[in-house]
Parts: structure tokens; sequence; C-alpha cells
């Protein structure tokens, strides 16, 4: 069984861990005191003294790890997440070190080797740790270290669950099938049936062949939630509740405990946090600053082209929609002839569509034409990641037809964002660029902005949907 097999491998893990601290360390001794790099370097304590060192550093730095949740099952936990923690177990480490060496008032043990076994430490784990990952998902995929689930409950919440676990074979989960009573059983989706009902969770849990319980009620079925929790709870196996509402509670949903009452709020945006939104504030400024001087030669020749090639204004400004349901104008290069406003409201550009000139068909793939939008950060409108801002008339339109449409005015529009790095720019299906949009406000961090910055720079300019 999996439980076992867990536990093998988290002592397994453990002892790599502890290989991993003592060859940085290792390594980290070398590099400062037999390397060419510090040629100066005075040996004032012996290697034997150094190593013994090791002694109080490696069951630390053990017991950080796991105070830090890197010992929790790697299945779909995020590698992101998984060296943000090494990270911070390691530079509690060297915190605790330098402040240890300094209460022993051991002055010739060597900071410098602390710090270099810092960097190595953290870049050595995150190799080791995305070699193993590698591995387990390379075998979860060919059938092996499988995780058996079985569903209470045929729900959406049940469909979406089977559709995340066949579109990821690497995290190892094999649905064994759905137990209900209001759906026939033998009824199948996916590959996955309705073996029976719940009532039967009697018969299955005692046998202990399982190694996870998903209770995927229907929402007209929580009033049974408390029962199957209880009888699940009482067999041992592992429960997780998988809610039907996952259209009004967001992802990672931010709880306040209300003297002991547990309190929900349906939508939590990070960036309603003043010191975040500061954060990020200073790096749209600074970034729009730095990207202005580095594409102004581009800019300089694009006025040139656009002189050239069309008469008309060089700048061409619209009505978008921003923070807080607030209209601002939004700059751009012209790209398209002139042409009355009621023209250019009707609808979005189409595949050769005649109004846009030849130098504009250039700008439109290649994104040139939303440089002045640098402009717009700098004034504050946007920001340099979010989503991409959209016309009242057609905001008025999507917020009827399209669930949570709105929540995106909850953050300032972006020059780039998650849908757009995904694919979805021009003309693609709103509803999943919503989708990412809806993603990006509820998990915003500086690391995912930065990330999104990255893979614009590589594949985010040249836009194939651009008309």
């Amino acid at each position: 069984m999996i439980k076992d097999n867990q536990k093998h491998f988290n002592r397994l893990h453990v002892v790599i861990d502890a290989f991993v601290i003592a060859v940085s360390y290792w390594l980290a001794w070398f590099i400062k005191f037999e390397s060419p790099f510090f040629q100066n370097s005075v040996k004032t304590l012996s290697f034997e003294r150094y190593m013994a060192a090791l002694v109080v550093i490696v069951p630390g730095y053990l017991i950080l790890y796991y105070a830090f949740n890197l010992y929790t099952p790697k299945r779909v936990q995020g590698r992101r997440l998984e060296v943000s923690n090494i990270v911070k177990a390691n530079t509690i480490g060297l915190f605790l070190l330098i402040v240890g060496l300094y209460l022993m008032r051991e002055i010739n043990f060597s900071r410098t080797m602390l710090f270099i076994f810092y960097g190595i430490n953290i870049v050595a784990e995150t190799i080791v740790r995305n070699a193993i990952r590698f591995i387990l998902r390379d075998m979860r995929r060919r059938g092996l270290n499988q995780k058996h689930i079985l569903l209470v409950g045929y729900s959406r919440a049940a469909e979406e669950y089977i559709d995340r676990i066949i579109q990821n074979p690497q995290w190892g989960y094999k649905v064994r099938g759905i137990l209900d009573d209001s759906v026939e059983a033998g009824t199948e989706y996916k590959g996955i049936k309705v073996i029976g009902r719940i009532e039967n969770l009697l018969v299955i849990l005692p046998a202990n062949r399982l190694d996870e319980i998903a209770i995927t009620l229907g929402l007209s079925e929580y009033f049974r939630l408390e029962e199957i929790v209880s009888l699940c709870e009482k067999s041992g196996v592992h429960t997780k509740f998988i809610p039907d509402y996952n259209n009004i509670i967001p992802t990672k949903p931010y709880t306040e405990d209300i003297l002991g009452l547990p309190v929900i709020n349906i939508r939590y945006v990070p960036l309603s946090n003043t010191f975040n939104a500061m954060v990020k504030r200073l790096m749209d400024i600074a970034g729009s600053i730095v990207a202005i001087v580095l594409f102004s030669p581009v800019m300089l020749f694009t006025v040139i082209m656009i002189k050239i090639t069309s008469p008309g204004p060089l700048i061409f400004k619209q009505e978008r929609v921003g923070l807080h349901n607030r209209n601002f104008w939004m700059y751009k290069f012209r790209s398209m002839d002139v042409q009355p406003d009621a023209e250019e409201k009707k609808a979005w550009t189409v595949k050769d569509d005649p109004r846009v000139t030849n130098f504009g068909k250039l700008m439109r793939k290649t994104s040139i034409d939303e440089l002045p939008q640098l402009f717009n950060i700098l004034k504050g409108d946007m920001s340099l990641v979010g989503p991409r801002p959209e016309r009242p008339f057609f905001v008025e339109k999507f917020r009827e037809e399209i669930p949570r449409y709105m929540i995106k005015h909850q953050v300032r529009p972006g020059l780039t964002g998650w849908a757009q790095v995904n694919g979805y720019r021009g003309n693609t299906s709103i509803r999943k660029r919503i989708e990412y949009d809806l993603y990006y406000i509820e998990n915003w961090t500086i690391g995912l902005d930065i990330k999104i910055l990255f893979l614009t720079i590589f594949k985010g300019f040249v836009n194939k949907n651009a008309y």
C-alpha cells in the first residue's frame, strides 16, 4: 500500500538530504580552503574541527526541512513552493549558525565558508529534489507507485476531479469508483464507474485497501457530510473534501477564525493587502522606466515608419476599463487607418482586416504597438502584469455572459498576463482567458509576476492570434 511506501520513501529522503547537506558543507570547505578561488585563506582551524560541526548542522537542517514541509508528498506540490521552502530553511539555518558561533565566541570559524555552503546547499537540494520529482512522476506515468482513491458522491466536483487526474497521470492517482445514492450503479464517466451506494462504505472501509477517500457530494447532499466524515475518520483512511461550489469559493480561500468559528471569505485578492500593492507598484514604476529606456530605439523606429507609411496620428488611444471599474485611456501605436469612432467601436479586428496597415500587421504580430502602454503603467492606470483591459462595451456584454468576469477589475490591468503567456491572446476563448486571469488574481506573488515577465520575453511577444 502507498501508506507504507510513503513511510519508506520519507526515511530514504531524509538520508538523501543528510548526504546532500554533508557533501555541500564539505564542498564549501574545499572551495574556501583548497581551491584557487580563495588563495589567501588561512586555515586557523583543522579540517577535523570543521567537519565535527556536521554533528549539529545535519540534524539541525533536517529538523528545519521538516518544519518547512519539505517531506510532504510531491504528487501535486508545486516546484516553486518547494524551492521557496528550501531557501527559507537554509536562510534560517545560516542565521542560527552565525548566531551560535557568536554566542560561543568562536572567531576562527570561517563565516565566508558558511555563506558558500548556504549557496551550494540551496542549489544542490533543488537539483536533487527535482531529480526525485522527475523519477517519481515517470514511475507514476508507467502505473507504479499508485494511490488508490474512492469518490463519495457523483457531482460536478467529482467530474472535474476525475478530469484533472486523467490529465495528470504523473500524480499517480487511481480512482477505483464512485459511491452515490441518486445515480444508478454502472453509470460511467471517462472510464470511472458508479460502483454502489454510499452505505457500501461500511463494507469497503474495513477492508483497508484504499489510500484516500475524496468526498465529492453534490450540494443537495451536504446534509450527509458530517455522517460520512465521521465514518471515514473512524476507519483511519485519509479523507479530503472537494466542494461542489468551486465556481464560488476561490482556489486558495482566505479563512478567518471568529472565536473558533471558521469564516470563509468568498474572494481573497492578495493585492488588496497594502504592502503587496505597494511592492507591486514600485516594481511597475521601476520596470516601466527601464523598459522605456531599453525600447526607446524600437519606439523611435516605429514612430518614423508609421509617419512614412500611413497618414494620421502616431498614437491611438482607446477607452478601457481598469481598476475598480474606472475607465482610462489606453495608448497604442496606431496600426490601422484612421476611422470614425463609431466604426472603430463596433468589433474586434478580424483576420485580413482591411483597416490594418501593412506596417500595422508587423506591429500587431510582434506586439510593438503595445509599447506606449509603458506610459500607462508609469501613470498608474496599468501594471506590468495583470489581466488585459477591455473596452466598456464588451465589459457590459461579458459581465452578463461570463460568471465572475468583473472580478478581474479588482486589480490593475496589465501589459501582459498569465492568460497571455498561456496562449490566450487576441481572437481566443474569453472564458478560458478569464479562468487564467482569476487564477492570477487569487494566487498573486512577486515570483509569479517575474515568471510571467520572463515567459513574455521568451514566447509572449509574437502573437499568432493578432490580426
